[in-house]
């Protein structure tokens, strides 16, 4: 089951914050997304939109820290991923956020 977790924020919108088995298989690890949307159903969907279909958020395990939360904010797109850290060690990730849109992107072919 993926982690995660919301977080209201005073405007009424929903900062959302998931780990999930990365698209590069079991070695990939986890990506961590972070979605800003008016409401936990309309987040859901946003990540379900891009073909992530068995996404669900179950309890507040692991919501949002507030750098995540800024990060989102400042993001035209409200919706960012990185890799997540691993459990034992604590968030020393140094990685950038990554707009949604680069997962979906195919590699050129090659000639």
């Amino acid at each position: 089951m993926a982690a995660g977790g919301f977080c209201r924020l005073p405007n009424g919108s929903v900062v959302v914050a998931l780990n999930l088995p990365s698209p590069a298989g079991p070695a990939g690890g986890c990506v961590r997304f972070l979605v800003l949307a008016p409401n936990r159903a309309r987040a859901l969907t946003r990540l379900r939109n891009l073909g992530l279909r068995a996404v669900y958020l179950r309890g507040n395990a692991a919501p949002p820290t507030p750098d995540e939360i800024t990060a989102v904010l400042h993001h035209p797109d409200g919706l960012i991923w990185r890799t997540a850290p691993e459990s034992g060690v604590p968030g020393l990730t140094q990685e950038l956020w990554h707009p949604a849109r680069t997962l979906l992107r195919r590699p050129a072919p090659q000639p």
